[in-house]
């Protein structure tokens, strides 16, 4: 533009000034082939800075020429593009919205010419999800897999929705895919452990729990709960499984972990079952005298016998040290009812009612009230029992 302004301005100045060279002698002769051309040099000039202007407006006129065949030509695809672009907000409004049939059908249009097809895609397979639609689903991610840099959320995402579906096996094989591991982003280290919780495999969660620590995937109250929940199916599980796996998981365990009184019962009951009671009396009975707990008196409650005298007289010598606390109240009630003295038990259930009015406390209440033949409160009892229930 401002070119065009200069050139204008030269001529308009040669108009103003030409008639002030009117009179001079100037004189100017082209011969060229058979043409002969005589002007003045004014003349001349002038019809120089005209032919520029006009060879100036034909390559105007050729460039805009040629933009407009080559626009024409790419029109259709422009098109295209700015229709994806449109289903692609249509989509992303109605996935706002939560109208996942609009939503789906609005982000597959939008991937067909979109600038992140993968993106559309994985969106329209998350409403498909949303309307119980698998097929639908299976069939935009496997297109998003194309995407070489969306193969790892593709994987992440399809692991879910196969979680969400309830299909844990097909999960398991893709989360095995993605091999969690230190390195791995956090939803798949989140996914793996909503599955191996799903799964009941406590031993490929073990495993995590120090990942999951480091990354601090959970909340310190969280983590410890996972890590108590996960040792002790652990052990329970090899309590049912052999003697071998049980002292294999035992030593498994942490040296802190070895002194949690939780752990500690478990390991015992374990050892009972296997046939090593005293190893596990002589363990229980440590802890009772320097740390008693619910978990150990727990234990003794399913170890001990009427023959385990030793043992039971120095449960019974605790009394006045423990009276207070519920736990050793449903220890005392246990052993008083393999003694057969009833009353005694009633008295300790009756206890432990009143503090903590489960069903099962009021069922154990009402049996040892039917061994002493008061049949009306035990039915009494059995009608706490199913309030409580």
């Amino acid at each position: 533009m401002i070119r065009v302004l200069a050139y204008l301005a030269i001529i308009l100045i040669g108009l103003c000034i030409s008639p002030f060279f009117d009179g001079m002698n100037g004189y100017l002769y082209l011969a060229f082939w058979d043409y002969e051309v005589e002007m003045g040099v004014v003349t001349a000039i002038v019809g120089l800075i005209l032919f520029y202007c006009l060879l100036q407006i034909v390559e105007w006129c050729l460039v805009l020429f040629l933009n407009l065949i080559l626009s024409s030509r790419l029109l259709p695809e422009k098109w295209r593009k700015k229709a994806a672009r449109k289903h692609t907000l249509i989509g992303a409004l109605a996935l706002a919205e939560e109208d996942w049939p609009v939503a789906e059908k609005a982000m597959a249009k939008g991937a067909e010419k979109g600038e992140i097809p993968s993106l559309n895609l994985l969106a329209a397979a998350r409403a498909a999800q949303h309307q119980n639609d698998p097929v639908s689903r299976d069939g935009y991610l496997l297109e998003a897999e194309k995407e070489p840099m969306a193969v790892n959320a593709v994987g992440t995402t399809r692991t879910r929705y196969l979680l969400q579906q309830g299909d844990l096996t097909s999960a398991r094989e893709q989360l095995d895919k993605l091999s969690p591991s230190s390195k791995s982003k956090l939803p798949v280290l989140r996914l793996a452990i909503e599955l191996y919780q799903a799964q009941s495999d406590f031993n490929s969660l073990k495993l995590l729990l120090p990942v999951i620590k480091k990354r601090q995937l959970l909340t310190e109250t969280a983590f410890t709960e996972l890590s108590v929940a996960t040792n002790h199916a652990l052990l329970i599980s090899a309590t049912e499984n052999s003697e071998q796996e049980l002292e294999k998981v035992w030593h498994w365990l942490s040296r802190g972990e070895r002194k949690e009184m939780g752990n500690i019962a478990l390991y015992c009951v374990g050892l009972n079952r296997f046939e090593r009671k005293d190893e596990a009396l002589k363990l229980l009975m440590k802890q009772l005298k320097h740390s008693p707990s619910a978990e150990i008196f727990a234990g003794l409650g399913e170890l001990l016998v009427p023959s385990d005298l030793d043992e039971r007289e120095l449960i019974f010598s605790m009394e006045k040290k423990h009276g207070q606390d519920i736990n050793f109240q449903i220890l005392l009630a246990k052993l008083h009812h393999q003694n057969k003295e009833y009353r005694r038990a009633m008295e300790c259930w009756k206890e432990v009612c009143q503090i903590q009015p489960t069903k099962s406390h009021w069922l154990a209440l009402g049996e040892t009230q039917e061994h002493l033949g008061e049949q009306n409160s035990a039915i009494q009892s059995y009608r706490h029992a199913i309030k409580a229930d």
